[in-house]
């Protein structure tokens, strides 16, 4: 940490602690600096320096850049901008002050207390909404870009305590002129959240994102992933044939409605499934709003601070706020 702070200060970045890891990445909360005293909070993501000069890596690394470099949606993580220092890539990200979803379900685990099923349908329409963006996104020739995500799930979906849902994460993402994983040989995404044709090594498109935004729905809903398994080959088979139950046996207050658009965002034929995430974002937004006044963007931040005991002096507690 302390070469790379050395290093990250000369380039006017001043890292403050570490926020993310995995195998191959680091993601670094920042203070980008600048004149006059000019400060701003952004995320610093970076290749594990082991990896950092394997070429494919760098592929990978700099093609995400480049295709969320023009992906700018309020429920998409901004990239602001691609560097290289010492041989290492680095993006420089918008920085969300708050948890991702895993957090999120982990935390009503913890208090033993279900996720509000209108909340659940919010923060779930809102990744379909950054989803219809990108799905329909063009280059600056006007060529469609046929962007598929191909990681959805909890990790990688952030709420902004005040109340922005963010999809993040385009790392294994396909595009036009740019697939470094190819499909059919290998399995691009988490096994418990993939799509059937993920599952079978089969070409995707937009269609295979909708599957697992219905998977991340149930979980919220029932606290748990029904297809995830110890063993990663079950949890494939279990996308594959494992029956589809009926949510509203599961939990009482899931009605018709939500029912419908839970069955239908997992259909495993993809042309029966919704055709598009918009299509899906319809859907909710209708249960949500056709007969009642549903969740906003600041009911959800009023919640998430009452849920992990932030405090924010200009946002009253849920107990001084009507429910949602």
């Amino acid at each position: 940490m302390a070469s790379i702070k050395h290093i990250f200060n000369e380039l006017h970045y001043e890292m403050t602690r570490k926020i993310a890891e995995g195998g191959m990445g680091l993601v670094y909360e920042a203070q980008q600096l600048g004149a006059g005293n000019f400060r701003k909070v952004v995320a610093v993501k970076l290749i594990r320096e082991e990896y950092s000069a394997i070429e494919e890596f760098q592929n990978n690394f700099i093609g995400e850049a480049r295709l969320v470099a023009d992906l700018i949606h309020t429920n998409i993580v901004q990239t602001y901008h691609l560097g290289q220092v010492g041989g290492q890539y680095f993006m420089v990200m918008e920085f969300v002050r708050g948890i991702n979803l895993e957090q999120f379900l982990e935390q009503h685990r913890k208090l033993n207390r279900p996720v509000p099923v209108d909340l659940a349908a919010f923060i779930i329409s809102r990744v379909a909404r950054g989803l219809a963006y990108a799905h329909m996104k063009c280059d600056r020739e006007g060529r469609h870009l046929n962007i598929v995500h191909r990681d959805i799930g909890p990790k990688n979906i952030m709420l902004a305590y005040e109340g922005d849902v963010k999809l993040t994460d385009f790392g294994i993402a396909k595009a036009l002129d740019l697939m470094y994983n190819e499909e059919g040989k290998v399995i691009a995404g988490k096994d418990e959240y993939l799509s059937p044709e993920q599952a079978s090594y089969a070409i995707t498109d937009a269609r295979a994102d909708l599957f697992p935004l219905g998977i991340v729905l149930t979980e919220l809903l029932l606290g748990k992933n029904l297809f995830r398994s110890l063993d990663r080959a079950q949890s494939r088979r279990n996308i594959l044939t494992m029956p589809i139950p009926k949510f509203g046996t599961l939990r009482a207050d899931i009605d018709v409605g939500l029912e419908n658009i839970i069955q239908r965002a997992l259909l495993r034929d993809r042309d029966r499934r919704y055709q598009s995430a918009y299509d899906m974002l319809t859907d909710l937004e209708l249960y949500l709003y056709s007969d009642r006044y549903g969740p906003t963007n600041e009911k959800l931040g009023v919640y998430l601070k009452d849920l992990f005991g932030v405090r924010d002096p200009v946002v009253p507690s849920l107990s001084t706020r009507p429910p949602i």
